[in-house]
C-alpha cells in the first residue's frame, strides 16, 4: 500500500508514547468534538449519521486555534496541499502474496483454480499476488504472468505464450491419453481413471490426479494394478494418498468385508440423527 501511494512508513516505538503525540492528540480533538454533539442524537441509518459526522468534522476545521490564531483547514491549505501528489490512477487493492511452486502442467493453482506461467519455470518457486480480480505472478521481483481471477473449480487460465513448442508431453494431456494408458493395465484400472475423472467439475483438474496414480502403478503389475484399482473403486478411494496408502499397507491383498444385508434396527430407544438436530 505504501508504495502505491508513495509514502513511507515510520512505525512508533514500543513504549515511546512521544513517537505518536500529534496523531494520538488530534484523536482525542475529534473523539471528544463528535461524542460531545452527537452522544444524544438517535440516528436511523448510516447515511444520516454520516452526514452529521461531516458537518461536524467541517465545524472542528473551521474553528481557529487558539495559539495560532488559524484553522486546521487555513493551515492545510497553506502548508499540506501545495505538496501533495495526486492520487494514482487505480485505487490500492488488497492483496495476498504467496508463495506456490509451479506443476508439470506449467501451471500453479491458487484458491482452487489454475493458472499458467511460461513453462521453463516448470518446478520451480513463485510469488503469486491474489487480488479481488487479477492473479499476478512473479519470480525474482519480475511479473512474468498475469491472469483475471477466475472462480474456485473454474478451468484451468492457459496463455498460449506459456506452452512449450509442439505442447511436448503436456499438450497431449486428455481423458481419452490417460484413459489410454490405464487401459494397458486392465478394466478396473480404467474404471478408476474414468472415476477420477468424472469426480472433478473439470475433466481438466483430474490431471494431476491420473498422472500420480499412474505413476504409483509404474512399478507394480498389471494385476497388483487390477486388484488395488477394485479395491479402490470399491472404497470409494479416488485420491492418490488413499491408492499409496493402499499399495503401501497392501490393502489389496486383504479380503473385503462382506456386505451386510440386515435391515436397520428400528426402536423407540434408537433416537436417529435428527434427534440432535
Amino acid at each position: 500500500m505504501a508504495e502505491h501511494y508513495g509514502v513511507g512508513i515510520l512505525p512508533a516505538r514500543p513504549l515511546k508514547p512521544k513517537d505518536k503525540a500529534k496523531v494520538e492528540a488530534g484523536v482525542r480533538v475529534v473523539q471528544l468534538w463528535l461524542l460531545g454533539r452527537l452522544r444524544r442524537q438517535t440516528f436511523f441509518s448510516l447515511e444520516d449519521c454520516n452526514r452529521e459526522i461531516a458537518t461536524a468534522l467541517e465545524r472542528l476545521n473551521g474553528k481557529p486555534l487558539r495559539r495560532l490564531g488559524v484553522s486546521r483547514r487555513e493551515l492545510f491549505d497553506r502548508l499540506d496541499r501545495p505538496v501533495l501528489n495526486p492520487l494514482p490512477e487505480t485505487p490500492y487493492e488488497y492483496a495476498e502474496w504467496l508463495r506456490v511452486r509451479v506443476g508439470l502442467d506449467y501451471h500453479v493453482e491458487v484458491a482452487g483454480a489454475a493458472y499458467s506461467v511460461p513453462h521453463a519455470l516448470i518446478r520451480q518457486e513463485v510469488e503469486v499476488r491474489l487480488g479481488a480480480r487479477t492473479v499476478e505472478v512473479f519470480r525474482a521481483g519480475r511479473r512474468i504472468a498475469a491472469h483475471p481471477r477466475g472462480a474456485s473449480g473454474a478451468p484451468a487460465s492457459t496463455l498460449s505464450d506459456h506452452m512449450p513448442a509442439g505442447h511436448r508431453q503436456f499438450a497431449e494431456w486428455s481423458a481419452e491419453h490417460f484413459l489410454g494408458r490405464a487401459r494397458q493395465f486392465g478394466p478396473s484400472t480404467e474404471a478408476l481413471i474414468a472415476a477420477i475423472l468424472a469426480d472433478r467439475r473439470h475433466p481438466e483438474q483430474g490431471y494431476r490426479s491420473c498422472q500420480g496414480v499412474l505413476k504409483l502403478f509404474r512399478g507394480a503389475n498389471a494385476e497388483r494394478a487390477e486388484a488395488v484399482s477394485a479395491r479402490a473403486l470399491a472404497i470409494g478411494a479416488l485420491g492418490g494418498r488413499s491408492i499409496a496408502s493402499i499399495l503401501e499397507n497392501n490393502l489389496d491383498r486383504q479380503p473385503a468385508a462382506p456386505a451386510t444385508e440386515t435391515p436397520p434396527l428400528v426402536h423407540a430407544n434408537i433416537r436417529g440423527s435428527r434427534y440432535f438436530h
